[in-house]
């Protein structure tokens, strides 16, 4: 007869969270660049006290438990502060993405039922746009103080600290049941509209518990943490919530994500470990060259989003002397579920080779779980070559989406949508989404691996592929090009380059060269409106 453990049971609670870094790490400090003045420095002890005013300020609000709470906002204090105060007082914090389309984000708040929709003052207008249509909201309320507070058309805009100022610093977190809902945050609705997906407190103590390990991003005390990430992305991939966890000093960026602020941010808090998606990077890169700069206690980077080319992993290995980690995770994955990290005897392999293995998305976290199958749901080997869907199950991935009455999981596992392969030794590489892969003639291309390939070319900023309908292949690669700042590039030079590099039959059919690619709000190149554009190039 099987045993039970004679252990406490205490639930895992966002609250916890933050009661153990002000107790135990109260006088570490957390930096925000703010989108009006100076910069803003204050202690865990202190951000602890505001997000206590702030939970006493919305109960006083009525709102109450399971209420949701939206957020318009960039990485700094006072919306940090609303992440533990909302989901503390066992609320739902909803984090919005202003970079979607008014339509879309209206959407999401009411599909949500935000109650309150906490705001930076840059968004002004378009709380304007989406206000007559988000008439569940009941307040408006600006981060920011009395002074910076927009005047918006329509509604009656509140300041949060005027608000939270006549509020008690002490609150009686609830015992809340760890399995209940504490953030919400929506996909990028590529296609369709938007999917919720409601984390629940266990999901994220676990995931941002997971993201301390020595393996996936080593957060300790002795750290300074940048999380470029933006906590409207799936949390800014719970970095808000390790970083308290473990203690580690917090820069937040702001609004200001361009290369030159970011370095400057970086230096001047003397910045270790950061975490983004590879088009910020590829920007802080350029700087760098630009200015012949270097990086003074920089020592390490998670990137996520999309596939990091293996040449920008180089440079920041090779020539900045920093660490890249490249993981894979999605917003049904809750953060992280992945990570690349070299063993010791990986370390000693050639260059090129550790390069290569870094530039795959690396092993599962532990609570995670992978396999591939093929397209009639059989498993396929864990081989490194046969490729098949990604498929995840663990402790901190969906299982359904907000409001849905059906389950998302397929025999209990999460179907990714990402087409990879697995290793022997449990290293995931993802070789295209379902949707990019390019089949032509037959045979299937990589349209990650193709622009891996175009971006190793020293005067290449960034490179985009898409397949396009073909009159005798079924599809062909197309491949549009950013050259970089002064460089002048032409076809053949691109088509010479790459058919030293990839299969013959990869090499595309048509190079376009353009000023700047469609990025969405996470970061990543919208293919979609490049094949609306070019869909029909090689049929016309």
């Amino acid at each position: 007869m099987q045993s039970i453990g004679k252990m406490m049971e205490r639930p895992l609670l966002i609250s916890a969270i933050l009661e153990h870094s002000a107790d135990q790490f109260g006088q570490q400090i957390i930096v925000s660049r703010e989108t009006h003045g100076p910069l803003h420095r204050y202690t865990f002890a202190d951000m602890a006290k505001r997000a206590r005013q702030l939970a006493n300020t919305l109960s006083s609000l009525g709102l109450k438990a399971g209420s949701v709470v939206g957020s318009i906002a960039w990485n700094n204090y006072r919306h940090l502060e609303s992440y533990y105060a909302v989901s503390g007082s066992g609320m739902v914090m909803h984090t919005c993405n202003p970079r979607l389309h008014p339509d879309q984000l209206a959407y999401i708040i009411n599909h949500a039922d935000d109650e309150v929709v906490l705001f930076d003052s840059t968004f002004a207008p378009l709380i304007k746009a989406i206000a007559p249509h988000c008439l569940k909201v009941k307040h408006w309320i600006c981060l920011s103080d009395k002074t910076n507070t927009p005047a918006v058309e329509g509604i009656d805009v509140k300041n949060i600290d005027d608000l939270i100022a006549p509020h008690s610093q002490s609150f009686h977190w609830p015992d809340l049941d760890e399995k209940s809902g504490a953030a919400l945050c929506y996909t990028s609705g590529t296609t369709g509209n938007p999917k919720g997906v409601l984390y629940s407190h266990r999901a994220i103590a676990l995931s941002a518990l997971s993201t301390c390990l020595p393996n996936v991003l080593s957060i300790s005390s002795q750290e300074a943490v940048l999380p470029v990430v933006p906590m409207f992305h799936i949390n800014a991939w719970c970095l808000p919530y390790a970083t308290l966890m473990a203690g580690a000093k917090l820069v937040l960026p702001g609004p200001k994500l361009d290369g030159a602020s970011l370095y400057d941010l970086m230096e001047s808090e003397k910045v270790t470990i950061s975490a983004g998606v590879p088009t910020i990077w590829m920007g802080l890169i350029q700087h760098l060259e630009q200015n012949n700069l270097k990086f003074s206690t920089m020592r390490r980077t998670g990137v996520g989003g999309s596939a990091m080319p293996r040449a920008l992993i180089a440079k920041f290995n090779d020539v900045y002397n920093v660490d890249v980690r490249h993981g894979w995770g999605m917003t049904e994955t809750t953060a992280i579920a992945t990570m690349s990290n070299l063993s010791d005897s990986e370390m000693e392999w050639p260059t090129d080779k550790r390069h290569e293995l870094v530039a795959k998305q690396g092993k599962s976290v532990f609570g995670v779980e992978l396999k591939i199958i093929d397209e009639d749901g059989n498993s396929l080997p864990r081989d490194g070559v046969a490729q098949g869907e990604l498929m995840v199950r663990g402790q901190w991935i969906v299982e359904k989406y907000h409001k849905a009455d059906k389950t998302a999981l397929v025999d209990g596992w999460f179907p990714t949508g990402d087409i990879a392969t697995i290793s022997p030794d449990g290293v995931m590489q993802i070789r295209d989404r379902t949707k990019d892969v390019i089949k032509s003639g037959g045979e299937w291309i990589s349209s990650i691996d193709l622009e891996n390939a175009a971006v190793a070319h020293p005067d290449v900023a960034m490179a985009a592929v898409i397949g396009v309908k073909h009159p005798k292949w079924d599809e062909r690669p197309l491949l549009l090009i950013v050259p970089k700042p002064e460089k002048s590039l032409e076809k053949q030079q691109v088509i010479d380059f790459l058919s030293e590099r990839v299969a013959k039959w990869w090499v595309p059919d048509e190079v376009i060269f353009v000023q700047s690619l469609p990025v969405g709000g996470t970061g990543k190149v919208q293919k979609g409106d490049l094949r609306l554009k070019y869909g029909s190039i090689f049929t016309d």
